[in-house]
């Protein structure tokens, strides 16, 4: 029966979401292209490089190496191996969804237990710097000072999961875990024997890395585009409001502008757009530190979506990091307020009022030039790396077909 209700409301759901893309095409557009924009220039150009990297450094038993080195760190701090803290480096400098892609691999490889990858996918998935710094404090609140608050209250609270996260089911021991002592020479016959392993060519490695990372992020686009169009379509139909209006109480016991539901439900769907409606919602910048701070822990529905497909293809289950993205925002939102002094207050005391904020944008350094230039190269990068895909693909099937 439960199987049979579940069967309707899907079919129920995807006939209404078809309805209002044929109500509203002008609006349903404009969102995928908005979608396919970000996605074109600047998600594909800046993951496919670390996807790629990760794949040979796995492949070629580096992240075998830096477990091995870094164990007696990542044990008795996060409890999950010392080939986490590639995971974790590689998740804050990408951004989302790499650490859930990464830590799939390595429980794929068995590199991890499935406790083990549950811990670490609940606090590997971050942010990158160029976001919060570029995006979000240069690119919607002209303030780039605003950027330290949000990233040291972001990776803060981030790590703090990983903390709380290594009691989830601390009596199921992994049969490697050990708290080793710091050996160069182990990591490096770890390493060696890793690569022995795998006796794939190079290029049939870098071939296989290429095709896999360029299929993860064409998975990351759809639902990118996606969520723009549904994020667009339940805002013109006004569901959006009424959804919103039932944050009203819980903004007024927490204090915060009731003004903030909308963009801060915009946020939970989809990180981007809710951002910038907090920052053009006028409301104190505390307060809007706080609720970006949160919706920046939490991932929104589109990346958790990501996840969950990426994570679908393992044993892994969903529910930790879920629990995982729910503590982050509280606690990058209570390190918000905490060092919103220290951080930001402090910081712009002496400048307050006399820097005009075209002079804090031309001096905001490289996260808006990096942006700039993603923008400006992505596209033809994105089309590049499509071809290189295509063309390794279509080398690959020539080839099985000849031995065949």
């Amino acid at each position: 029966m439960k199987s049979q209700i579940k069967s309707f409301i899907l079919a129920l759901v995807t006939i209404l979401f078809a309805i209002l893309l044929i109500q509203y095409p002008d609006q349903a557009l404009s969102a995928s292209i908005r979608g396919l924009n970000m996605w074109w220039e600047i998600v594909f150009p800046s993951l496919l490089p670390f996807f790629i990297i990760s794949e040979l450094m796995i492949g070629f038993g580096v992240v075998t190496f830096i477990g091995v080195l870094f164990e007696p760190i990542m044990r008795p701090l996060f409890n999950v191996p010392g080939s986490g803290s590639f995971v974790w480096a590689m998740g804050m400098a990408s951004g989302y969804p790499s650490g859930a892609k990464i830590t799939a691999r390595l429980r794929q490889e068995k590199q991890l237990t499935r406790i083990e990858a549950e811990r670490l996918v609940s606090f590997t998935n971050a942010s990158n710097p160029l976001f919060i710094f570029g995006a979000i404090a240069v690119g919607f609140f002209n303030d780039p000072v605003l950027g330290m608050l949000l990233a040291v209250s972001h990776y803060g609270g981030n790590t703090m999961v990983g903390i709380v996260m290594r009691f989830y089911h601390r009596k199921d021991k992994s049969p490697k875990a050990s708290h080793q002592r710091f050996s160069l020479k182990r990591a490096f016959r770890e390493l060696h024997e890793t690569r022995i392993k795998d006796e794939r060519p190079f290029g049939k490695l870098f071939g296989d890395a290429v095709l896999s990372s360029i299929q993860t992020l064409l998975m990351i686009g759809g639902f990118i585009i996606i969520f723009s169009v549904l994020n667009k379509l339940l805002f013109v139909t006004g569901v959006t409001e009424i959804i919103a209006t039932s944050f009203t109480f819980l903004l007024t016991f927490l204090h915060l502008p009731e003004i903030l539901n909308i963009p801060i439900f915009s946020g939970l769907m989809e990180i981007t757009m809710g951002s910038q409606m907090i920052s053009q919602s006028g409301v104190e910048l505390l307060f809007a530190a706080i609720a970006v701070s949160f919706i920046l822990g939490f991932n929104g529905f589109s990346v958790q979506a990501q996840v969950a497909s990426i994570l679908a293809e393992t044993d892994i289950r969903f529910h930790p990091y879920f629990l995982g993205r729910l503590m982050h925002g509280l606690f990058a939102s209570v390190l918000c307020i905490l060092l919103f002094q220290p951080l930001y207050v402090s910081q712009t005391e002496g400048s307050s009022g006399a820097v005009p904020v075209l002079s804090k944008i031309k001096d905001s350094g490289w996260p808006m030039h990096a942006l700039e230039q993603l923008s400006q190269y992505g596209p033809l990068i994105t089309i590049a790396s499509l071809m290189a895909g295509s063309l390794i693909l279509w080398k690959q099937h020539k080839t099985s077909h000849f031995y065949k």
